[in-house]
């Protein structure tokens, strides 16, 4: 069985419930992206856990996105969200790297968004987050430099867009897919042999969703990391 650590597992996922009714295939590591003491602390965690095993796949899932009122002349979070959406991505890899070492798998999946595309931004300014949108854009670049130092060590590093999830993040009930259909279309993509992903930004692909109409297209095609 794999071993997966997901970090920002405190919000969305009853993530006390689960663990309880796991019967210990679940278990919760204090974990605050931000401090690196506490990564590293947590990476002693669930190095002693694992006993002796290595990591198989890391999901860097926390983030923050936060709003603006007047454009991006009124952002005053941009340092907030690098701080978690980028540099706590590092902190995190950098500290689990040893583990994921020692694993059979070597997946690394950065979660992002598709509005972070450069070359996607017109078509996305309506969304009034800017500083979310620049710090993925960041992310993907870390995506990028960790695929290349590691890809001869057989590693894949990916980014991944779960699409707009029925989440507190995403959407709500308005948004397109519900958790679930985001979670599958990622794990399919995650599960792909490391080489054929590894410094990758594919779109989930959901049935039903390959030829809709406006924003999002859920059809398994590369997103343009500028």
């Amino acid at each position: 069985m794999a071993s997966v650590l997901i970090t920002g597992a405190s919000r969305g996922f009853e993530l006390a419930l689960l663990a309880a009714a796991s019967a210990g295939r679940v278990l919760v590591v204090q974990l605050d992206v931000t401090d690196e003491v506490s990564v590293r602390k947590a990476a002693a965690d669930v190095e002693t856990q694992l006993d002796g095993k290595g990591l198989d796949i890391l999901i860097n899932n926390a983030g923050i996105c936060q709003y603006v009122s007047d454009g991006v002349k009124s952002m005053d979070n941009l340092a907030e969200s690098l701080t978690i959406n980028v540099l706590g991505v590092h902190y995190v890899t950098q500290a689990f790297l040893p583990l994921l070492q020692r694993g059979s798998l070597k997946k690394v999946a950065n979660i992002t968004i598709s509005l972070a595309s450069i070359t996607l931004a017109r078509a996305s300014h309506d969304v009034p987050a800017p500083a979310y949108k620049i710090s993925k854009s960041a992310l993907h670049a870390l995506t990028v430099q960790y695929a290349l130092d590691h890809e001869k060590d057989g590693f894949a590093f990916v980014a991944i867009a779960p699409g707009w999830t029925k989440t507190d993040l995403g959407g709500g009930d308005i948004a397109d897919l519900t958790p679930e259909q985001g979670a599958k279309a990622s794990l399919n993509i995650l599960f792909r042999p490391n080489g054929e992903i590894n410094g990758q930004f594919p779109k989930v692909l959901v049935p039903g969703w390959e030829h809709a109409t406006g924003r999002n297209i859920y059809d398994g095609t590369m997103v343009p990391w500028l």
